[in-house]
């Protein structure tokens, strides 16, 4: 599942923000960027509701 020792960057973060505004699950968001489904679920949390690269981005 995962890209190997790497952490999000913003083009991560863009495609995050495109599957969750048209609504794809948490899992395949995960498998599609090539995280974990965890990192996701904190991806999220952290980029406010509705979920915003910019923010997200910011916030790291």
């Amino acid at each position: 599942m995962r890209k190997g020792n790497r952490r999000l960057n913003y083009e991560d973060r863009k495609k995050i923000e495109k599957m969750a505004e048209q609504g794809a699950r948490v899992i395949v968001i995960a498998d599609t960027i090539g995280f974990h489904r965890a990192t996701i679920y904190n991806e999220l949390k952290r980029g406010g509701t509705p979920y915003r690269a910019d923010v997200a981005q910011r916030t790291v």
